[in-house]
């Protein structure tokens, strides 16, 4: 028996598969069973990022079997962050939810990663309750997280909800995916926590395995956290460090002429000091004039695309009313 449908929004569930096909099938078994209940209608949308496997043929053989599938495909692997992309590209619906593949997350706890959303937060982020193999990695990067980006959430990476107009607010660069909450969270949209147990991998081998993900993350960390902190306003980062180095190279020469005159010492050294320190607060004034500029084209240029994606939005949602 289906449930009465209580929330007034379609929920558009974007799954990323990378060499998936034994989990397949199973999951869309788990997500009809889930959606029947649900107390919203959704869709879920395949992203088969390039598979060298047979996940893209069991998608195909799923879509035949249920209405609510849709999929995309990628001819190579592009990285999570522009799967998520393609999905966003193609949604119909006004909340959006980001589940990976692989069973770790049952497709039976959707509608609690949702119901924030029916209550009013713009984002809900899932926190993993369980032991996995890579908990004490991830608990020192959400750990170095909270701390860097002031966030009270426990777990950045993680299955979220979240409605359309947070994607469509915000940029995302390559494997930026990671610090989706920390971006909405940035832009003034509320974010809520969700408990969302973690099972064991029945099938397949973890995507996320290599060393060189933690220095890179680290480095995305610092990254986003220059992008939101400086780089609205650049000339008050370059401007600050800039004026210090002036003030270092004032102090510097006032102790050149107090050994030159007072007390008859030429120091040649302290004066190529001078240069070096008065040049370098010179340059970094002019960084950050040239960042104010390109700071500027970006605000305009993000404006235009938030403009566009209205339009397309609009326009995707009428066809769907009308067809």
């Amino acid at each position: 028996m289906t449930t009465e449908k209580k929330y007034p929004f379609f929920v558009y569930t974007i799954v990323p598969a990378m060499n998936e096909e034994g989990n397949i099938e199973k999951f869309c078994q788990l997500y009809a069973e889930m959606l029947e209940a649900a107390p919203f209608d959704g869709e879920l949308v395949y992203v088969d990022d390039g598979s060298t496997d047979g996940t893209l043929d069991k998608i195909k053989e799923a879509a035949k079997k249920y209405s609510f599938i849709r999929y995309a495909t990628h001819q190579h692997n592009r990285g999570l962050t522009e799967a998520l992309q393609t999905g966003f590209s193609i949604a119909r619906g006004e909340v959006f939810v980001f589940y990976p593949a692989d069973l770790q997350f049952l497709p039976e706890d959707i509608p609690k990663l949702v119901a924030p959303i029916a209550e009013g937060a713009d984002m809900a982020t899932g926190w993993k309750q369980g032991d996995y193999n890579k908990k004490f990695v991830s608990n020192i990067y959400n750990a170095m997280s909270r701390k860097i980006f002031g966030l009270k959430v426990h777990d950045l990476n993680s299955c979220k909800a979240f409605r359309r107009e947070v994607v469509e607010q915000i940029f995302l660069r390559k494997d930026w995916h990671r610090y989706l909450v920390v971006l909405a969270a940035s832009e003034g949209y509320s974010i809520e926590e969700v408990k969302i147990p973690l099972y064991e991998r029945e099938w397949g081998e973890s995507k996320f395995r290599s060393l060189w993900r933690i220095p890179v993350g680290v480095l995305d960390m610092l990254a986003v956290q220059f992008q939101i902190k400086f780089m609205r306003k650049p000339l008050l980062f370059f401007g600050s460090l800039g004026s210090i180095f002036f003030f270092l190279g004032f102090l510097v020469g006032v102790w050149a002429v107090y050994l030159k005159y007072w007390r008859g010492e030429t120091q040649l050294p302290l004066l190529y000091l001078v240069i070096l320190l008065v040049g370098l607060g010179f340059g970094l004034f002019l960084m950050g004039f040239m960042a104010e500029g390109q700071t500027a084209i970006k605000e305009e240029v993000s404006d235009l695309r938030r403009q566009l994606q209205r339009l397309v939005t609009k326009d995707r949602l009428r066809n769907t009313d009308n067809g």
